[in-house]
């Protein structure tokens, strides 16, 4: 799915990471469009990454004012940037999407440690399937009201619209933070074979072109769009009742930071 020179690329540009922020890459991902399987040829490579500095650079009286992101600007198509791991661990406790969705990515860069696996562990047990429904009802109606209501639309659109309504379905139905990629998401689909149809097509073309260009909507994709943006209108999730978080988030926490000492 990444090509060898590319993935080399990023491998060096990771290290190069470690070394020059003196930080110890944890978890190092593909997001986006190439994890969730709809990229296109010229689609950039999304590398996300979480990292952990020394101990000691955590028992600090100014800790909330140092800085906990690594950005980088994009070069040869390379989108490089990355969390520190006790941003990371805050953020997976408030369900923030950006991070569950990492810690689920299909293509792995780095994977050092405990970090990845424990995290993936604790998530069943702190998703909050209301804030994810919200979350992806939101990003379904702003791209379907900002690219998708037109006489002529960008066709790569219906996916990022697509895949966040299936998402939802699949929090409603099994009330787990649903998968990344968006062929696991489609079996929501199989009684609506006409529409799997026109996704298949679309993919098809998704795959082999730079980009898809603007075209005329896709009636029955706009007509299923339109229906479930009804519905969810008044769908009121009820917030579940969760196990308390903090414990397990903590334990991990001081888990690789003894790794680093060790």
């Amino acid at each position: 799915m990444i090509p060898v020179e590319v993935r080399a690329e990023i491998m060096r540009r990771l290290a190069r990471t470690e070394q020059e922020e003196g930080v110890r890459i944890l978890l190092a991902i593909e997001s986006g469009s190439r994890a969730w399987g709809f990229a296109s040829p010229n689609s950039d490579y999304d590398v996300r990454f979480i990292y952990a500095r020394e101990a000691d650079w955590y028992l600090a009286v100014d800790l909330e004012e140092r800085r906990d992101v690594i950005e980088y600007p994009i070069v040869d198509d390379i989108d490089l940037n990355g969390w520190d791991l006790r941003k990371a661990l805050r953020l997976l406790w408030k369900t923030n999407p950006a991070m569950v969705e990492w810690i689920q990515s299909p293509i792995s860069y780095i994977e050092t440690g405990g970090f990845g696996a424990g995290a993936r562990d604790l998530l069943p047990t702190l998703y909050s399937a209301e804030r994810g429904i919200y979350h992806y009802r939101s990003m379904a109606k702003t791209n379907y009201a900002n690219h998708l209501s037109g006489d002529q639309v960008p066709l790569k659109k219906y996916f990022y619209v697509l895949r966040a309504l299936l998402s939802v379905h699949w929090i409603e139905r099994y009330g787990t933070a649903a998968p990344i990629e968006f062929h696991k998401l489609l079996h929501l689909l199989d009684h609506r074979r006409d529409l799997l149809a026109e996704i298949d097509a679309l993919l098809e073309k998704k795959r082999a072109a730079p980009e898809l260009g603007l075209s005329e909507p896709i009636a029955s994709l706009n007509d299923f769009i339109e229906q479930e943006l009804a519905r969810l209108e008044s769908v009121q999730p009820l917030p579940a009742p969760r196990v308390q978080p903090l414990p397990g988030l903590n334990a991990l926490f001081h888990a690789v930071l003894r790794e680093q000492q060790g």
